[in-house]
């Protein structure tokens, strides 16, 4: 018995030392190619923790025969796409939470209105190169392709990707390839390739904000290529979008959930509280109390919540109840949507300035938060929403816009100046909007 042991384990480690062979044989064509023929692609690798840790070309791309996108290539079978799942070989916990995370669905973006709109009004090259290029893709398979990929799906990081073998997501969307630099992905620029813009205009309320000022004129003591990097010990400079939203702090390890540490989800037209917001919230508050006392803090969160509290009950809610009654009515002139004035000006109230004012509020972007967000919202809400509601003559809506503008929050528009100065003056216009502080 113990002969058939150890013989056993000769075997095994026999057949071990010839896959090991067979690898290091593959890994060496293909860096002395890829050094030939693709320089900066072998750079970045050579100057990685991937190569300092003799995780080769192979040990990435190798495929099994079987998979979908697997391709004969001098002497082994390699794959083109490396996905959260072939990561997570190594990186297995990681690979985990970045398929239980928001990022991992950003891909459902292709069955929502802001998909419709690119494919109809723009052109599927438009939602190809431009929504799914952040948002990521159904990679589809092209037998006649030299890497098995369409090119209609590939080239595509999107942080959603839906892959072949069935993961989403994509790591190189925060780790760029292939340095896959740690320091990269701690900094604001690794998410500013998609977190920008008129509808989620992150990275410009971040460098607008004292956070990002503080960073980008102390970048140099951030500490940023630090094994470990836990805020307040490692560095205290200023927070970056990894700080609050995934690294580590004195009580939470570093997690690839982004969506843990947020209270509200801001995308839809009116908000909405996030599943265990409370506890979502106190991990956040966590991340906060590293530079700041529980007043500063708590106050914070109140005027965040306030704000939004009050775009959702001044503006959202009742735009979204005339929006809906038009629609269900038939009142438009064409029955597509985007199709008429109202649709844009409706769009825009809520998916841009909407969502602009709210994140500026997050982030503390007093800019974004008015002249950016509430200023735009109001204007398009009193000057154009409103009166392409009317338009349609209909008695149930002009109704219903007839008792909004009673109210004292919108019935300013039918009073003087001088009223309102006094109102102000008196604190009395103020206390119209104390209900939409929190209460708590």
């Amino acid at each position: 018995m113990k002969l058939f042991k150890l013989f056993m384990i000769f075997l095994f480690s026999a057949n071990l030392l010839m896959a090991q062979t067979y690898s290091a044989d593959v890994a060496g064509k293909c860096m002395v190619c890829h050094k030939e023929k693709s320089h900066g692609l072998y750079n970045q690798w050579y100057e990685s923790a991937h190569a300092r840790n003799n995780v080769t070309c192979i040990n990435c791309h190798g495929a099994e025969q079987t998979e979908a996108d697997a391709f004969l290539h001098e002497g082994a079978y390699i794959a083109t796409l490396v996905t959260p799942k072939d990561c997570g070989t190594c990186h297995e916990k990681e690979a985990i939470q970045v398929s239980e995370s928001y990022h991992a669905t950003a891909a459902e973006i292709l069955e929502s209105e802001d998909a419709y709109l690119a494919n109809v009004a723009g052109g599927h090259q438009v939602a190809i190169t431009g929504c799914e290029n952040c948002h990521g893709a159904r990679v589809k398979i092209d037998k006649n392709s030299p890497n098995k990929l369409s090119r209609e799906s590939w080239p595509n990081s999107g942080i959603g990707r839906i892959n072949p073998d069935g993961s989403k997501g994509s790591c190189n969307a925060c780790h760029t390839r292939h340095s896959f630099s740690v320091a990269q992905s701690r900094q604001p620029e690794s998410c500013s390739k998609c977190h920008l813009g008129p509808d989620h205009p992150q990275k410009e309320v971040y460098e607008a904000s004292k956070h990002g000022n503080t960073y980008y004129t102390h970048k140099d003591e951030m500490n940023l290529e630090s094994q470990n990097w836990v805020v307040g010990r490692d560095y205290y400079t200023a927070p970056t979008c990894a700080t609050c939203h995934i690294s580590a702090t004195d009580k939470q390890a570093l997690s690839h959930d982004v969506g843990r540490r947020l209270h509200w989800t801001l995308r839809p037209p009116v908000s909405k509280y996030k599943e265990n917001h409370i506890s979502r919230r106190n991990n956040m508050k966590d991340v906060c109390r590293t530079c700041h006392g529980d007043v500063f803090v708590n106050g914070h969160f109140y005027q965040f919540d306030g704000l939004v509290n009050l775009y959702d009950e001044k503006f959202a809610k009742p735009a979204t109840d005339i929006i809906n009654m038009i629609r269900e009515k038939g009142l438009r002139e064409r029955e597509a949507d985007y199709s008429n004035d109202i649709d844009w000006i409706y769009w825009e109230l809520w998916h841009h300035e909407g969502r602009r004012a709210r994140h500026g509020a997050a982030m503390m972007g007093p800019d974004y938060t008015w002249w950016h967000g509430i200023y735009e919202v109001a204007h398009h809400f009193y000057l154009k929403f409103l009166p392409a509601a009317r338009e349609y003559n209909d008695k149930e809506v002009n109704a219903y816009i007839d008792k909004l503008l009673e109210d004292p929050i919108h019935s300013w528009v039918n009073e003087s100046n001088e009223n309102l100065k006094e109102a102000i003056k008196s604190n009395e216009l103020q206390k119209l909007y104390k209900e939409y502080f929190p209460k708590n």
